[in-house]
């Protein structure tokens, strides 16, 4: 059995509820904590960024107050702090984690983030079906038919079309039902977000 064709929306969110939360002080109010949800999504840094902007002038606040910007060098990302503005990213479900920042308090002030921005959280795509075998990833035997990585940007659609077919093995002599699940590296379900994903597969005998 191989995988013949593969299609589908690369809308996998690298933004949601387990890290969308954005909280701040406004300079005049360091007391006051201020939190920002960011909608499910598929981001990179400057929509990040703007998107925090937009919200801050929502909130009566000065946008330019925190500035979030790209170190293209080091693969960091740089906050810019101003006004006396405090941002915390102690909170729950905080978007520290994708910015590659600890979770502390930072106050006025130019921070470089102590991690890489963790923006692609999607190092590779894995189809896996539950009737094939003979399949290693990592040295682990797994399930795994085919894996890639889309070479589309977030938003566009994905139609992955093997060069060569790799055929593996079936291990039932009688298939009545099979179930594909589609990974990342980490063996989690892929979210979707509603989109249409078609695959077809191509049997032989030997």
């Amino acid at each position: 059995m191989a995988l013949v064709n593969l299609e589908t929306c690369y809308s996998f969110p690298n933004v949601d509820s387990s890290n969308s939360v954005f909280r701040y002080s406004p300079g005049s109010q360091q007391r006051q904590r201020v939190g920002i949800r960011i909608p499910e999504g598929s981001y990179d840094l400057i929509d990040i960024a703007e998107r925090i902007k937009i919200s801050m002038k929502r909130n009566g606040h000065n946008g330019e107050s925190i500035k979030i910007t790209a170190n293209t060098n080091t693969l960091k990302s740089v906050m810019e702090i101003s006004n006396d503005f405090i941002v915390d990213f102690r909170v729950r479900n905080s978007i520290a984690s994708v910015l590659g920042f600890a979770e502390r308090i930072y106050k006025e002030g130019i921070h470089e983030s102590q991690n890489v921005v963790n923006i692609l959280s999607i190092n590779s795509i894995h189809v896996n079906v539950g009737i094939i075998g003979g399949s290693y990833v990592n040295g682990k035997t797994q399930n795994t038919i085919y894996s890639f990585f889309p070479n589309v940007s977030p938003g566009c659609k994905i139609v992955e079309n093997p060069r060569s077919l790799v055929y593996l093995p079936v291990i039932l002599d009688k298939i009545n039902k099979t179930e594909t699940v589609v990974t990342d590296q980490n063996g989690k379900h892929l979210n979707l977000c509603g989109e249409n994903l078609t695959i077809r597969y191509h049997l032989r005998e030997i």
